[in-house]
């Protein structure tokens, strides 16, 4: 029987060629109808070249155990979602890689209300499926059709955003030639709001002539934040390749990490919801903790990764979840992640406080600095891991294994993970308004990652 590396914790996600092919997707679509036994099933796909080829097997699969197909087409992830529920299937299929290096593709699965999948409920079923490969001859073919519910999904969205309240405003938008440009130019129209969207890369490219769309990375920044000088825009937005996570930047082309976008989100929300809960990853912590405390909020805390973040979402019935990878979830959007909605709020905000960005996150950024997620690609990743807790555990005054290591001093606090989608190890530190401290215990952990 042939081993299905391409399945992680929450999705599917491999190298083309041996990890990933059509194949192995045709296999996923009938292991899928199997698992779940939908009558109809959802499909989209980003821009990435092998995309449509690989949706399309994943389809012929589906079909051909009887279930019927929405083709969406060209999409976003979180169109994927709202289609899935708006349509009433049963699941929905989205191929993307996101951010992932070009050579990779993969698939984000839900169940039926855009539920999520993960291993543990039902994804390690479809892999089992998959892999033992023996579905027998094919049933009566479901059928296929063509479903384009943009419109509709652009009303939803900007129905989250009271847009009478908005100041005068301008803003770049990069969407790095992955899909989110015709998302957002049908958003734009739906807007009756006085902003002057500077635009960039909107374009799909299955060739990214401007690079992997992964804000996370540094040397992906400059683009969003020089347009931003340029043009004296008052904020910057740019998303990744599925659109699934959006990032921003200040009015001085500063890039926001995503802890502090987080807190000014659930900040946002507690004061149309008081006392409501927010879901939090465990990765960096103390400015959220801190801000959903002053405003008489609940934080709770969930495993990072979205089908986790989701999962939770629903047990506890929070009104907003985000993780400082970007991601931000909707109770009233399927308790769905959204890369569109956190733009729409982010600008409420701004209108309602008339402050600029940098100013409504200084406070938090002074008084609990971070890192930043700092990635390290290592062959072997538990020697270092061993290191970390040999070196770390013991002068801990709290310690946390929700997600990978998190280990509280008082003054400082540092998590250690290993990634769900990458061979990565990611570490995580914050500080308590003390940013020579917060320097010294990157630089210290660094290296004993990295020599371990």
């Amino acid at each position: 029987m042939e081993k299905l590396t391409c399945f992680k914790s929450y999705d599917v996600r491999g190298r083309l060629g041996d990890e990933l092919n059509e194949d192995i997707c045709y296999r996923i679509g009938r292991g899928f109808a199997r698992s779940i036994d939908p009558v109809s099933v959802v499909i989209g796909y980003d821009i990435r070249p092998t995309s449509k080829a690989l949706a399309h097997q994943l389809a012929e699969g589906l079909r051909d155990e009887g279930v019927d197909v929405i083709d969406l087409g060209l999409c976003g992830t979180e169109e994927v979602y709202f289609a899935t529920t708006r349509f009433v299937s049963d699941g929905g299929l989205m191929v993307t890689a996101s951010h992932n290096p070009i050579d990779y593709n993969g698939i984000k699965m839900v169940k039926a209300g855009s539920r999520p999948i993960s291993l543990a409920d039902g994804l390690g079923e479809i892999q089992a499926l998959a892999e033992a490969n023996d579905f027998g001859p094919a049933k009566t073919r479901g059928s296929l059709k063509q479903e384009n519910p943009r419109q509709a999904y652009a009303e939803r969205v900007v129905s989250f955003a009271d847009t009478s309240t908005w100041r005068p405003m301008k803003v770049v938008v990069n969407a790095g030639n992955g899909v989110a440009g015709p998302a957002f130019e049908v958003i734009a129209k739906e807007l009756d709001a006085p902003i002057e969207f500077i635009r960039q890369h909107l374009d799909p490219d299955e060739t990214f002539p401007n690079g992997i769309p992964n804000p996370l990375l540094e040397e992906n920044r400059a683009q969003t934040a020089d347009l931003v000088l340029a043009e004296g825009a008052d904020l910057g937005v740019a998303w990744d390749g599925d659109f699934d996570r959006c990032f921003f930047f200040d009015e001085t082309g500063a890039f926001i990490d995503g802890e502090y976008v987080v807190g000014l989100l659930a900040g946002a929300f507690l004061g149309k919801n008081e006392g409501a809960k927010i879901i939090h990853d465990p990765r960096v912590i103390w400015a959220l903790l801190d801000l959903v405390k002053t405003s008489g909020g609940e934080a709770v805390a969930s495993q990072s990764g979205h089908s986790h973040i989701k999962a939770k979402m629903r047990d506890v019935d929070a009104v907003y979840g985000g993780e400082m990878s970007a991601h931000h979830y909707f109770r009233d959007f399927m308790y769905c992640d959204s890369g569109m909605i956190p733009w729409l709020l982010l600008i409420e905000h701004m209108s309602a406080s008339g402050k600029k960005l940098s100013e409504l996150v200084a406070d938090m950024q002074a008084r609990f600095p971070s890192s930043g997620e700092i990635n390290f690609k290592l062959a072997d990743k538990q020697p270092a891991i061993d290191a970390f807790e040999a070196a770390y555990l013991g002068g801990a005054k709290a310690v946390d294994r929700l997600d990978g290591l998190s280990l509280d001093y008082g003054d400082w606090r540092v998590n250690l993970r290993q990634s769900n989608t990458e061979p990565v190890l990611r570490l995580n530190v914050e500080a308590r308004g003390d940013r020579a401290l917060l320097a010294e215990k990157v630089a210290e952990i660094s290296a004993l990652i990295t020599q371990a």
